[in-house]
């Protein structure tokens, strides 16, 4: 499923304009969004029954191109992760 998918479903569940639907949809996910937002702050955003989004710290590391065999040096950085929740999980793999 795709944003605009995404946005076309909510619409219709609720009853609403696709356009007031991506407004929903833009207030959770873009960039600057609820989510984001939480997580450059460094918090966490747990949605119970769905899981959490949390920013993960990853070590600087070196790499090794494939194709050249050159190593390469690969910064420390932060970046988002999520875990999906006991429920949601146990939801995929019930047997259909």
């Amino acid at each position: 499923m795709n944003k605009q998918q995404l946005v076309a479903t909510v619409a219709k569940r609720l009853g609403l304009t696709k356009a007031r639907a991506n407004e929903i949809a833009e207030l959770f996910f873009a960039p600057s969004g609820v989510i984001a937002s939480e997580l450059k702050r460094g918090g966490r955003v747990a949605i119970s029954g769905f899981g959490s989004f949390e920013a993960r710290k990853r070590a600087a590391r070196d790499w090794r191109d494939p194709r050249t065999g050159k190593s390469v040096s690969i910064k420390a950085s932060v970046v988002p992760a999520f875990r999906a929740s006991r429920a949601l999980r146990d939801q995929i793999n019930k047997k259909r």
